[in-house]
């Protein structure tokens, strides 16, 4: 069986970046494995995300929502690992979402599972990230370098414009909900690679993928690392994900 990790924050990820590619893996017959930095109690989503960001809406969608609500009955999500124990060799890959809300910084700015990131890193395995998940690896060095374990990599993650568009919108309101950190995702990811060129912005849009509809979606694939932009792309991402985990190279 495949063994995909999904480490948490231990409150306010994003419901769609983590329920949709969890229904899609699990579908198909993958074994999801949920951490946690301590441990044994089951993280919780960015409940504006469940209940409408402002004014009920820019809340995650009737799917996903539905998505999330399964997952917190899985027995892995209700007792996840403590992120010290570890150990990336038992994992086919490695998938981390995303999310913009103050509980998100745990997960951001962890030195331990950086630490784990990096070592998974080295196996060569499938890895994903999506939005905010990203600057888990610009941030994650490579074994004996300063240099980011994406420096030479192809990606993309939250648009500028997309942060900005938000921040600016409800910040009358709800003031740095969606700042996470004073830079913004994209630039302190570009800063980490090698060329600013390897950043890939994807096309300019609002309108979210779908299961049955990925016209709006966009991913980047270098290698065996996915990225991909923010919850609109979840379904491609995931369905990325799945194929990149079954292909021979993966395994």
């Amino acid at each position: 069986m495949v063994r995909v990790l999904i480490p948490l924050p231990d409150r306010d990820f994003d419901v769609t970046e983590v329920a949709v590619p969890w229904r899609l893996l699990t579908e198909a017959g993958h074994e999801a494995v949920f951490a946690t930095e301590h441990g044994g109690v089951a993280p919780v989503a960015d409940q504006r995300l469940l209940d409408g960001v402002i004014f009920g809406r820019l809340g995650a969608y009737d799917e996903p929502k539905a998505f999330y609500r399964e997952l917190v009955q899985a027995t892995g999500f209700q007792q996840p690992l403590a992120w010290a124990d570890l150990r990336p060799g038992d994992y086919d890959g490695l998938l981390l979402a995303g999310g913009h809300a103050p509980g998100m910084r745990q997960y951001l700015s962890s030195r331990i599972l950086a630490d784990k990131v990096a070592e998974f890193w080295t196996l060569g395995r499938p890895v994903g990230a999506i939005c905010h998940g990203v600057l888990i690896l610009a941030r994650t060095r490579a074994a004996g370098t300063e240099r980011s374990v994406i420096a030479d990599r192809r990606t993309t993650c939250l648009p500028k414009y997309m942060e900005r568009g938000a921040y600016y919108l409800t910040a009358w309101r709800l003031g740095r909900y969606y700042r996470t950190y004073a830079a913004y995702v994209q630039d302190e990811v570009t800063a980490a690679l090698a060329e600013p060129g390897q950043f890939v912005r994807g096309p300019l849009t609002q309108r979210r993928g779908t299961a049955t509809d990925d016209s709006a979606a966009f991913v980047v694939q270098d290698g065996s690392y996915l990225s991909a932009r923010w919850p609109g792309d979840a379904y491609l991402f995931g369905e990325r994900f799945r194929h990149l985990l079954q292909e021979p190279a993966a395994r």
